[in-house]
Parts: C-alpha cells; sequence; structure tokens
C-alpha cells in the first residue's frame, strides 16, 4: 500500500533496506555488547575511564547492566523502538558526561554515531517507523 496524506505505510521494505539496517544494527549492538560486558566484569579498560570521568568504580556493573538491559530491548523486534528510545536517553548521559569532562571531540561525537547506526538501522528495517519520522525528497 503506498503512502498518502495522513495514512501510515503498511508495505514491507526491501530486502536490500532490510540487510542494510539488520547490518546497521548489529554493528552498534556489537559495541554496545562489548561496552556492557567489560562494565560489568569491571574491567581495568572500563575502570579507568570511568573513575577520570568521575564516578565510582563500584557504580560500572550497574550502568554495565542498564545498558545491557536497554540493549535486549532493542534486540527484540517488538520492542526495538522502546529499546532504541532508552538507549537515546542512555548515550545522551554519555554525551553530557563527556562534555563535563571537556573530553575530547571524538569521545563526544562517538555515542551520536552509535545512536544514529541504531535509529538508522530501524529506519532501514521499518517502513511505519519510517513513515512516522518522513524524510522528504
Amino acid at each position: 500500500m503506498q503512502a498518502t496524506a495522513g495514512t501510515i505505510r503498511t508495505s514491507t521494505p526491501s530486502k536490500p533496506s532490510v540487510w542494510v539496517g539488520r547490518a546497521t544494527g548489529a554493528l552498534a549492538i556489537a559495541f554496545l555488547i562489548f561496552d556492557g560486558i567489560i562494565k560489568v566484569l569491571q574491567l581495568p579498560q572500563a575502570v579507568e575511564p570511568t573513575v577520570k570521568l568521575g564516578y565510582a568504580a563500584s557504580l560500572l556493573p550497574v550502568i554495565g547492566i542498564l545498558e545491557l538491559a536497554c540493549l535486549a530491548l532493542y534486540v527484540f523486534p517488538r520492542t526495538s523502538v522502546f529499546g532504541a528510545i532508552l538507549l537515546t536517553g542512555y548515550l545522551g548521559g554519555a554525551i553530557a558526561t563527556q562534555l563535563r569532562a571537556g573530553a575530547e571531540p571524538f569521545s563526544i561525537f562517538f555515542p551520536v554515531i552509535i545512536g544514529a547506526l541504531f535509529w538508522g538501522g530501524l529506519l532501514l528495517r521499518d517502513n511505519q517507523l519510517r513513515s512516522l519520522v518522513p524524510v522528504r525528497s
């Protein structure tokens, strides 16, 4: 069904669009799985930067579990939009923390890139979501 003014497009996206969306989302998922696990395990690669940013090392497992929980919601199709919304908040906190700490530009923009991969992957896979966030040509 073609979208007209005031209707939601319900046709399925093309196969290439779905696969590019999956690959885009998988890249972001892989990064956050790694990041969440090293936080839960309190590995030195996670503890040192977290303490430098002003957070107690004891908060690391809680932060990692929250990150992985939001990610789990994103992975399942029924809850992927809700997961993306929660991850957007999580990544926004990361951006605010980096700004407060006076980090270099890459550390500030990397969470933006990860968020764009999550939302871009969803938009490529889901026509209903794409109709809510129309991109005009």
